[in-house]
């Protein structure tokens, strides 16, 4: 009679490894072959901490995922890569890829770990409010891209003109850009942590919070095409999942988090990095990586207002089914806990 306590404790852990198999069915069983793809960032930037991470921790290959993360400069050329399945998914700013999708290029988001307007206004130091730029210029990167509506954003916000405040293009990094400023080449520019805190530290100042402005900003977010989401379905469900783990990951393990980051920017200063974790790690963070509809059709409207020919609706740009699979499955409650929200 003793042993049917013990027993019912182990038929209680056989239950819950279950119920956790279960939650967590994404993971590649054993003996499977691993799925080879490739998956770009459209820039060097701390609003890809998670992906990085993912790659380093090697979070992929848990998931059956054989990854190679590679590096396509701009929205443009990575939604090109992406509908030509040079590449399976792209993660980029749904912000600056959103206008491509409505007006025709099939490829949809399937998932937004981050949600929100990182960008602050960096100016030199004789510059002290935004109406100062009158004369100057504010630098950018290239037309279309998300710096460049922003700096249009800021003019409109304030009642500026393009005659009386230069938008200047100046390279496709933020290093580029940054040097253009020390230059003096332009006196301001659009950035995202972790550039504020070395700009204070190099004497530069931050002149206005672009959260300010009010935008919808759907930031870093996972892009796949029409030839996954119709003959590689389950890939696509385990790459949202893999990253979803990446948002749990990065949180829980902040210094192989900054390591990640330090790696591909760089970077050794602590605050910039700390700056940095603080922003994507916590501040944008969207754990259940739902894409925000109502933020999508608010970007369609600020693109056909910009002149973009609109061909797709709203509600064909995205496709949270695999988001909302994560939740359903009981995996993110698996990941979270009660810290699930």
């Amino acid at each position: 009679m003793k042993r049917y306590p013990m027993i019912g404790l182990i038929l209680v852990q056989l239950l819950m490894m279950a119920a956790r198999g279960e939650a967590n069915s994404y993971l590649a069983k054993p003996g499977e072959k691993p799925v080879a793809i490739r998956v770009s960032t459209c820039a060097v930037s701390g609003g890809f901490t998670h992906m990085y991470a993912a790659v380093d921790a090697r979070l992929f290959d848990k998931y059956g995922l054989r990854t190679e993360h590679i590096y396509i400069q701009g929205s443009g050329p990575g939604l090109t890569a992406l509908t030509t399945n040079e590449i399976q998914f792209l993660y980029c700013a749904g912000d600056a890829t959103i206008p491509g999708l409505a007006a025709g290029v099939e490829v949809k988001l399937v998932g937004s770990p981050l949600v929100g307007m990182p960008y602050v206004l960096l100016a030199r130091k004789d510059i002290k409010r935004v109406e100062d730029l009158k004369g100057k210029s504010i630098g950018y990167s290239r037309p279309g891209q998300v710096d460049h509506r922003l700096a249009r954003a800021i003019l409109k916000k304030f009642n500026l003109s393009e005659s009386e405040v230069t938008l200047h293009p100046s390279g496709g990094s933020q290093p580029e850009r940054y040097r253009a400023m020390q230059q003096d080449i332009v006196q301001a520019i659009p950035v995202p942590p972790p550039l504020d805190v070395r700009g204070k530290k190099d004497g530069f100042q931050v002149i206005y919070n672009l959260n300010d402005l009010g935008l919808p900003f759907i930031y870093s977010s996972l892009h796949t095409n029409s030839t996954m989401l119709a003959n590689q379905h389950e890939t696509v469900q385990r790459f949202v999942a893999a990253m979803a783990e990446a948002i749990h990951f990065v949180e829980k393990n902040p210094e192989r988090a900054k390591a990640s980051l330090s790696k591909v920017l760089r970077l050794t200063d602590q605050d910039s990095l700390q700056s940095a974790y603080d922003a994507y790690a916590k501040l944008l963070v969207n754990r259940r990586m739902l894409v925000p509809p109502n933020m999508v059709t608010e970007a369609v409207g600020v693109a056909q207002e910009r002149g973009t020919v609109v061909k797709r609706k709203p509600a064909e740009l995205f496709d949270n089914s695999f988001a909302e699979h994560l939740d359903k499955s009981g995996f993110l409650r698996e990941l979270w806990g009660a810290e699930l929200r």
